[in-house]
């Protein structure tokens, strides 16, 4: 089908998907469009292709606006590229942080004992704008250290 009217219209592949349950209720319905072709042997694969590129960019775009990163807030600002380049900074803030929660303990156990990123984050701007920490480790411990919460080996 073309991709919008003209004759210079692009031709892609559409499909659709609609999971209902058996009370009747839908749960799910979407549609894809792709330029690869579509057939019973592809289209199960190109559907879950869909969902799963649309499940991560909704939920990673979600945790940017939603948790703390305020992304929404770069957009407008400079005339030419400050918006791209405060908007790459939340990216990779956020890249930080997961690599963070993968591989430091002290982050780890400070995360799951904050109730949510925002509080997390406020704490870190407080603490940072009225004390002086030698190292990030430092800074983790000193929370540790006052949430009372025993402080695993140092892994930052």
């Amino acid at each position: 089908m073309p991709l919008k009217d003209g004759d210079d219209a692009l031709r892609v592949n559409w499909c659709e998907l609609t999971v209902i349950r058996p009370d009747g209720n839908v749960v799910y319905k979407n549609s894809f469009t792709t330029n690869y072709l579509i057939s019973d042997d592809t289209v199960a694969a190109i559907v879950l292709a869909g969902r799963t590129r649309w499940k991560v960019e909704n939920e990673n775009n979600n945790t940017l606006k939603t948790k703390g990163y305020n992304l929404e807030h770069n957009f407008g600002h400079g005339k030419q590229h400050l918006a791209s380049f405060l908007a790459t900074l939340n990216i990779l803030s956020l890249l930080f942080h997961t690599v963070l929660e993968l591989l430091d303990e002290k982050y780890k156990l400070l995360r799951s004992h904050l109730p949510t990123r925002k509080t997390f984050f406020d704490d870190l701007r407080a603490l940072t704008r009225y004390l002086y920490f030698d190292s990030w480790d430092h800074l983790l411990t000193f929370m540790l250290d006052g949430l009372e919460l025993h402080i695993p080996p140092n892994t930052s």
